[in-house]
């Protein structure tokens, strides 16, 4: 006889997914720069960080702690590149606009939640699904969180500064699973990644939903991921859940 299959856990991608930066980094990088002093296209900078970042991420993998790095000095290395290569020469004049940025970057104030983001947890309490952090952060996550109130609707956070591992790598959902006491079958993971929420998650048995805004889908998105699976907008994740559990059954 069939019935349906009830999700138990929900974890959760933070940065946008819940929450995003109030203002682009090129453009809070070129206002730290100007309090120092020092005039930088926000352009130039936005462009050269990303550039930095993914170079940066790529050399030295989760915040180089596998490196002996601390990620405030990998945050800082990443400042002092972007602005180098956004044709800064001077790279002590930089290094208190990097001490400031990390430190800005640690406070609530600089980040906003995302529509229905706050709505969404709530109600998904009210149903009585346990609630999870599984997120690609630094030990800055667990602050920023209880300064934006959103602390309290999870039973534990989960960053790969904390863990060492991170997002798509399976030990880290693992734990999540482990902690939360359930089947991958029972738990759904939402995040705004291709490669690292929406994969990552279903390569150890869960399921999982991605979090796209209004824009255009990614061709490989849109190849690949069923309808059903994609969320525009985080209110759209409670019918998407009720559509899942009318749709799994057991015999």
């Amino acid at each position: 006889m069939a019935h349906r299959r009830k999700i138990q856990l929900l974890t959760w991608d933070v940065k946008d997914t819940l929450l995003r930066l109030r203002r682009p980094v090129g453009e809070e990088y070129a206002s730290k720069a100007r309090a120092h002093g020092m005039e930088v296209e926000a352009t130039a900078l936005e462009r050269a960080f990303r550039q930095v970042f993914k170079a940066h991420s790529r050399s030295f993998p989760n915040y180089g702690l596998s490196y002996g790095l601390t990620a405030r000095q990998w945050w800082q290395d990443v400042v002092l590149q972007t602005f180098h290569l956004a044709g800064v020469q001077d790279t002590q004049a930089v290094v208190p606009i990097a001490v400031q940025l990390y430190t800005d970057f640690s406070s609530p104030c600089s980040w906003q939640l995302l529509e229905g983001a706050e709505a969404t947890l709530r109600e998904c309490r009210k149903r009585g699904l346990r609630l999870a952090v599984v997120s690609n952060f630094d030990q800055r996550l667990d602050d920023i969180l209880a300064g934006l109130r959103l602390g309290e609707h999870f039973d534990f956070v989960l960053t790969s500064g904390a863990t060492g591992w991170q997002k798509p790598d399976p030990r880290i959902f693992h734990e999540a699973l482990r902690l939360a006491q359930v089947e991958p079958a029972v738990a759904a993971h939402i995040g705004d990644s291709y490669h690292n929420d929406y994969e990552g998650a279903r390569a150890v048995g869960m399921h999982s939903f991605l979090v796209v805004g209004p824009g255009p889908l990614d061709p490989e998105v849109k190849d690949s991921v069923p309808q059903e699976h994609i969320l525009p907008s985080l209110p759209h994740l409670l019918p998407a859940l009720d559509r899942l559990e009318g749709a799994s059954t057991e015999r």
